[in-house]
């Protein structure tokens, strides 16, 4: 017979106010993909992580600090993971590139129910001011990142350019394919998505990047 005094026997009510708190969020994170920004209830958010209503609103007092709670979240999961994927890149700037092109596909990021949670906060009217204020800095820091490695790269391997429109392309080619991914019946899948977003890098710098990525040279 299992020892009910034994931590890994103990009930899951036993879990940390952090472990709650994250609990409710991924709940959400579902709930979001599912209904959408504007249809997503602390009830039913309480309902998908198997808690009571009150004890959701206990940890969050209210869907607009839940909502807030769970982009801090994904912002925070989407910075951490980029700045790993730098961490164990090569100086030159077409490895970094590479590295955050290739962070933006990794399977913790790039899960149907994360991509529908971030395009709901992008697209939705009434979510763009808490978007802002929540993320507008991790996006700034991320742009002037890319500006500056495309401006590397332009010197060192010579290309002709804009490197602020090139950086802004590669951007905006992700979220496209992020875009695509995230509908019901999506054209194609993940691996798809990442070499669309090479074919771009490979067009402004082709002797470092091709088809399936980073060349080496």
């Amino acid at each position: 017979m299992d020892d009910i005094t034994d931590p890994a026997n103990l009930p899951r009510r036993k879990l940390s106010r952090e472990e709650r708190r994250l609990q409710l969020i991924e709940a959400t994170i579902s709930v979001i993909a599912e209904n959408g920004f504007a249809r997503t209830t602390l009830g039913e958010v309480a309902r998908r992580a198997g808690l009571s209503h009150g004890l959701a609103n206990f940890h969050f007092e209210s869907k607009e600090k839940l909502l807030a709670a769970t982009l801090d979240h994904l912002s925070d999961e989407y910075r951490a993971n980029w700045q790993a994927a730098l961490a164990v890149a090569g100086p030159h700037p077409a490895d970094r590139i590479a590295a955050l092109i290739a962070a933006d596909f990794a399977p913790v990021i790039c899960t149907p129910d994360r991509l529908a949670a971030w395009c709901a906060f992008w697209g939705e009217a009434q979510s763009r001011p808490l978007y802002q204020a929540h993320c507008g800095s991790n996006d700034a820091e991320y742009q002037r990142l890319l500006d500056g490695l495309c401006r590397e790269l332009l010197a060192l391997g010579g290309y002709p350019g804009d490197a602020v429109r090139m950086a802004r392309v590669l951007r905006v080619t992700t979220e496209g394919v992020w875009l695509d991914l995230m509908t019901m019946q999506a054209p194609y899948d993940r691996d798809e998505a990442l070499a669309t977003v090479w074919a771009v890098a490979a067009a402004f710098f082709p002797r470092h990047f091709g088809p399936e990525g980073r060349l080496t040279v």
